[in-house]
């Protein structure tokens, strides 16, 4: 029998680390060549790279923040990873 654990709550540290994971994953780079200070144009992410971001984000965070959501007009604001720190 295993009993149910509740989602830890994530902290900025761990927030970056999806951030930089989720986004290594879509432009097929290490997470490690992905700054914190890092702007997405720099990085070679277009509008539907920063869509898949902002979508993968909300699967992982709905976990921790129950209907957790990036508005369309939060995705117009996001032009670097730290921006992405939710």
């Amino acid at each position: 029998m295993t009993a149910d654990v509740a989602p830890s709550p994530l902290d900025r540290s761990a927030i970056l680390q999806l951030v930089q994971n989720e986004l290594a994953e879509i432009l097929e780079k290490q997470p490690s060549d992905i700054p914190e200070d890092a702007n997405f144009s720099d990085l070679g992410a277009d509008s539907l790279a920063l869509i898949e971001l902002v979508e993968a984000l909300e699967e992982h965070l709905s976990a921790q923040v129950a209907g957790f959501h990036i508005d369309d007009e939060d995705l117009e604001a996001l032009a670097s990873v730290r921006d992405a720190l939710v």
